[in-house]
């Protein structure tokens, strides 16, 4: 299914036999008992190091606390209560000698609380390393939470611990328990009687509890507003308010709920659920998001919204349902997925929502229906805790979820809709450094797929996405800074939903300094609020850099050697940091050449976005910089590379393409499609393409095209004549009639430089006649006339035609000069009388003699 969920543990597998085999070992053998009472088998809380408390009751009405640590994989009994109580809530300390439990007095008749009489809930404190004192923290009439604060110390253990209360009168105290030991290992709670306790939240509706970060986020009204509020805890005793937050939606009527304080069997999670759907989710990104979803009487739609507080915006979506199916909850589901949240409502819809890049619909996933992804979600609700972890209290299985990614990847192939198209494109990619089979397996559907997108470039798509996720995970600022995608706007509708986005308020920061996850969402808010000007990466000046140069070869005015080699320079690194990473041969004959255009591009644009990622990300190494920089460019290329080599794989395609003598096969038609489409998508953007690949393309458009049309290619930009590729054609081919039609066509189609390169491989009059044609041109460029006395009548010219005679004396009276034999140097022995030569045969060939 589109999730993966990866049991990390089931109560019924890893908790289960270990108490049958107490119980029996108790019993002699017999565990009949238990067999009787293994429903009330249940989690009761998961604590920061994983590990989990569960509790169950014996045929006695005992109440049983185990705890499984996951690191060992082993059960260990806490404690056992020899009373008839109901559970309310439970939490252990990292060291395991302090147990905090919830409790309320049995409802059976004839029972009561011996504990403490008339109170409804007892919150007691027990000391079990080893099993001694139990301190009574509350009794009131109003129901407790527990949970101890997990600091990152495990170098010894602590001499002071934090303990939260919960109360459902709408306040949150925090305990400071010291603790001693005595007699060795026996630990004790010091000066039991008078626990010191502070004040952290209260006249609150709403809270949750972020036991990875250590953070509580609640909702408390004001003048009718809800207001989110996080406070962090530190290491030490210390908490601090983070942050203060607006939120649009109303919770006067909602009554009091709870998000990841454990699961109360106590209360009717019915009733509790039946106003609103809210939680928080964060990741290592800096993000800060709020999913709610009021109560919903209708079944024929479903409104949820999602505040994306790192963006400073919120989308409130309206998803169309149908009629309902009896056999789903009508619970909605929000679960964290780090890059994604999936919204989803068993047997309705399914929604994948892109949390670092949510501005256009389209990088997000959306299905309803009777799809085959939806039909396959659990059934059950599902809570996330904090990270990728996701518990299903119902069967007592703790996973660990994340995007499917093989599986979305089937779905591609299947998938008709541009939208979804491009949902799970970006969903497969975010991966980051895919696997090779992964990445193997999007390239060869990219490689069949590249027509069968209408509303964006599949090509350019794929490349500028996978570029992007290659490096992402190194800095999460590079969201600002390179392309996420080809596309800026997208005005599709996506097939059953709605989408409403709103400016929300920003966070207020109550903190002036900030380390880790609060640094880089203070960054995004900033961001946000100062409305920085677009700073995403782009070629435009490489575009205008790349032009010049080219154009200051072809007029031989080149600027600094050492500006120029220096761009070589980059090039050099970024083709050695690819061919570093690829071991591999490659099929295609790419790199196989020197491409000083090519190499100049590649050397322009890691010289360009290095300075562009150097004045934007502050605080990164030079180096780690440079190296991003290396894999970014490497990438792009190499994605280009991959898609060619899949089809000329596909086609079986050898080496011998390259000759111009054979005839074009089908499959040269595919490759030459395909890289058209390349050279397409990256013209438009104007990315670098692996040098040689101009010279593929031109000999494999020779191959495939009818003279007029290959000339038109040509004459448009699509073909590039490369000195490689025009050095080979006049090379192969013999000068039959086609052949020199189309040599004679492409020759005067080559820049000035080239093209007196290749002439003189070229053993015909036409050849000839350009060399002397040229050779003419930069001789009369530089003549001055001057009166003087001809020398026709005492010539020893063997034609006598007399404008043939004078012009051939001006060319060897100019040649005769020293200004011009500087001027001529290097131009291969081309004089007067090779000129003379090349126009009496251009002249007997036009007369047919």
């Amino acid at each position: 299914m589109a999730l993966r969920l990866v049991a990390d543990f089931d109560l019924r597998k890893d908790v289960l036999p270990w108490l049958r085999a107490q119980r029996a070992a108790a019993r002699g053998g017999c565990t009949g008992v238990f067999e009787n009472n293994y429903e009330s088998l249940r989690i009761l809380n998961v604590e920061r190091n994983g590990n989990i408390i569960y509790t169950y009751k014996d045929n006695k009405g005992n109440v049983f606390f185990g705890l499984y640590d996951c690191q060992t994989r082993q059960n260990e009994h806490l404690y056992t209560f020899e009373k008839d109580f109901q559970v309310v809530s439970c939490s252990v300390n990292s060291e395991r000698t302090l147990l905090a439990a919830s409790l309320v007095q049995s409802t059976k008749e004839g029972r009561k609380n011996e504990l403490q009489p008339g109170s409804k809930c007892l919150t007691l404190l027990v000391e079990i390393h080893p099993l001694n004192n139990v301190r009574v923290l509350k009794a009131v009439d109003s129901c407790i939470w527990v949970q101890f604060l997990y600091p990152h110390v495990d170098s010894h253990p602590l001499s002071e611990n934090h303990l939260l209360l919960i109360s459902e009168e709408k306040y949150i105290e925090q305990f400071h328990i010291q603790v001693i030991q005595e007699d060795g290992s026996r630990v004790v709670i010091k000066n039991s009687g008078h626990l010191p306790r502070q004040r952290v939240a209260e006249d609150f509706v709403w809270a949750q509890w972020d036991m990875s970060e250590q953070r509580l986020y609640y909702i408390d009204l004001k003048k009718s507003r809800s207001i989110l509020k996080c406070v962090q805890f530190c290491v030490d005793e210390n908490f601090n308010l983070m942050f203060e937050a607006p939120l649009d939606i109303s919770l006067s009527d909602s009554g009091f709920k709870l998000v990841n304080f454990g699961c109360d069997d106590l209360q009717d999670q019915e009733k509790l659920s039946k106003y609103l759907t809210l939680c928080v989710f964060t990741n290592h990104t800096g993000s800060l998001c709020v999913c709610y979803s009021p109560k919903f009487d209708s079944w024929e739609q479903i409104t949820y919204s999602v505040f994306y507080f790192h963006k400073g915006h919120s989308k409130t979506f309206t998803a169309a349902l149908g009629s309902a199916d009896s056999r789903v909850t009508k619970d909605i589901t929000f679960l964290n997925l780090d890059y994604y949240v999936a919204v989803y409502l068993p047997g309705h819809f399914f929604h994948l929502l892109n949390i670092q890049h949510p501005d256009l619909i389209c990088h997000s996933l959306f299905l309803t229906g009777n799809n085959e992804v939806i039909d396959m979600l659990p059934h059950h609700p599902l809570h996330s805790l904090s990270g990728s972890l996701v518990l299903d209290w119902c069967s007592g299985k703790l996973y660990r979820a994340s995007l499917n990614q093989s599986y979305l990847l089937e779905f591609l192939w299947n998938t008709r809709l541009d939208c979804e198209k491009m949902a799970v494109l970006h969903c497969v990619l975010s991966g980051g450094r895919s696997p090779p089979f992964l990445e193997a397996k999007i390239i060869q559907w990219v490689s069949e797929n590249i027509s069968a997108c209408h509303s964006f470039d599949l090509i350019q798509e794929f490349i500028i996405a996978s570029s992007y996720w290659c490096i992402y995970p190194e800095t999460s600022n590079l969201d600002k800074l390179l392309p996420y995608s080809s596309i800026l706007t997208w005005t599709t509708e996506i097939p059953g939903i709605t989408i409403v986005t709103e400016e929300i308020a920003l966070p207020l920061m109550k903190m002036h300094s900030f380390q880790g996850y609060w640094e880089k969402l203070n960054f995004h808010l900033e961001y946000v609020k100062y409305s920085k000007p677009h700073l995403h990466y782009h070629n435009s000046m490489v575009r205008r850099e790349w032009h010049s140069l080219i154009l200051e070869e072809t007029t031989g005015k080149r600027r600094s050697k050492v500006y120029v080699r220096n761009i070589l320079d980059n090039a050099i690194k970024v083709i050695s940091n690819l061919e570093a990473r690829n071991l591999e041969p490659r099929l295609t004959p790419l790199f196989q050449e020197e491409d000083n255009h090519q190499r100049l591009l590649v050397g322009l644009m890691a010289s360009e976005l290095k300075d562009h990622l150097l004045r934007h990300l502050q605080g990164i190494e030079k180096k780690k910089i440079e190296q991003m920089v290396l894999d970014y460019i490497s990438k792009l290329l190499d994605l280009i590379c991959q898609i060619l080599e899949t089809s000329w794989r596909k086609h079986n395609l050898h080496p011998w393409v390259l000759h111009f003598e054979r005839q074009a096969s089908a499959a040269e038609f595919a490759v030459f499609h395909i890289m058209t489409r390349i050279l397409e998508a990256t013209n438009s953007l104007f990315l670098p393409l692996p040098p040689g690949f101009h010279t593929l393309h031109t000999v494999l458009g020779v191959h495939c095209l009818p003279l007029h049309n290959l000339l038109h290619y040509i004459d448009n930009g699509v073909l590039l004549l490369t000195e490689t590729a025009v050095t080979r054609l006049m090379e192969d081919l013999d000068n039959t009639e086609k052949n020199e039609k189309l040599k004679f066509s492409i020759i005067v189609r080559l820049p000035p430089l080239i093209g007196q390169k290749i002439c003189r491989l070229w053993d015909h009059p036409m050849s000839s006649n350009i060399i002397s044609r040229n050779h003419v041109k930069r001789l009369l460029q530089k003549y001055n006339k001057q009166p003087r006395s001809s020398m026709i009548g005492n010539s020893s010219f063997s034609i006598e035609f007399l404008p043939l005679n004078y012009f051939i004396e001006t060319l060897t009276d100019i040649e005769s000069s020293s200004q011009a034999l500087y001027a001529l140097e290097g131009h291969d022995n081309v004089d007067a009388a090779f000129v003379e030569e090349a126009a009496l045969k251009h002249t007997a060939m036009l007369l047919g003699l």
